[in-house]
């Protein structure tokens, strides 16, 4: 792969750039829009709708509050290079701050629906992201006002694109809060803390917890371990795996305490279980 090593740089939490020379497969959460540029290799990302392979020369913006697995893989002799710019929300308040006057034409807009969205090769995005090269081709870090400014030109080139750029990247309302109980549902078998819980979803703890007694009788806590049982007790009826598998799969990462619980809940270990009913 012409010599090149792995390497990742991060600049003040808004430029990331890296280089991946062999195939790397991730799971990212993206609490915060981002816009990345695929220099060479390609990009394959999964999303909850549909996955998009993204090839070297492309731009791809993908949407906050949301998870994604990601593939980094090397192309035609080249390795994986790619520059992600995040869009926070802090800059994205102050810019709409500046525009909120002119936004109100654009009542009843809808907001972009898609997580993965492969924008169209445009001169003003060629323009943004060539002026990152010298910075991550280098390695000097750019001041924190000019990567400030790089963001606000990120934005102006998305609008420019899409009116419906407008509502997605502008949409205060709720505080960056998502569906509690879908996100939930979608990872309650990742090994996520209840902090972390809160903070993908948009939230404070207290919030968090607030938020959830809403939709259930159970603590967290609870909820999370009654659906993990409740999968893996699935896994267990349908076979081909151990049950330790099975724990292992739905978030237990310590078999003791699978085992415990799962007899606990269900009056036998999860082996016994798995016996029983393939007998039956």
């Amino acid at each position: 792969m012409n010599g090149q090593v792995e390497s990742l740089v991060n600049y003040g939490d808004i430029l990331l750039s890296c280089c991946i020379p062999h195939d790397m497969h991730v799971e990212h959460r993206m609490p915060a829009h981002s816009i990345i540029f695929v220099r060479s290799g390609k990009l394959v990302i999964a999303g909850r709708d549909k996955s998009e392979a993204v090839e070297a020369g492309q731009y791809v913006f993908i949407r906050r509050d949301c998870t994604i697995d990601v593939t980094k893989v090397p192309f035609d002799g080249e390795p994986y290079r790619g520059i992600n710019l995040t869009l926070p929300r802090r800059e994205l308040k102050e810019y709409y701050t500046r525009i909120a006057g002119s936004c109100k034409r654009l009542q009843g807009v809808a907001p972009i629906g898609k997580t993965v969205n492969v924008l169209p090769r445009t001169v003003a995005l060629k323009s943004l992201f060539d002026s990152f090269l010298p910075y991550t081709d280098s390695g000097e870090t750019p001041a924190t006002e000019w990567l400030q400014l790089k963001v606000q030109e990120a934005v102006m080139c998305l609008l420019a694109l899409d009116d419906r750029f407008y509502p997605t990247l502008f949409d205060f309302n709720e505080v960056w809060k998502i569906d509690l109980l879908d996100f939930m549902e979608q990872n309650f078998t990742e090994e996520l803390s209840l902090e972390e819980f809160a903070s993908y979803t948009g939230r404070s703890l207290a919030t968090f917890k607030r938020d959830f007694a809403k939709i259930s009788p159970l603590s967290p806590q609870r909820w999370i371990l009654e659906h993990r049982l409740e999968r893996a007790k699935s896994l267990l009826l349908a076979g081909g795996i151990t049950a330790q598998e099975a724990g292992y799969r739905v978030g237990f990462k310590n078999r003791s305490h699978f085992s415990q619980a799962f007899k606990k809940r269900y009056g036998c270990a999860p082996a016994y279980y798995q016996r029983q009913n393939r007998k039956d």
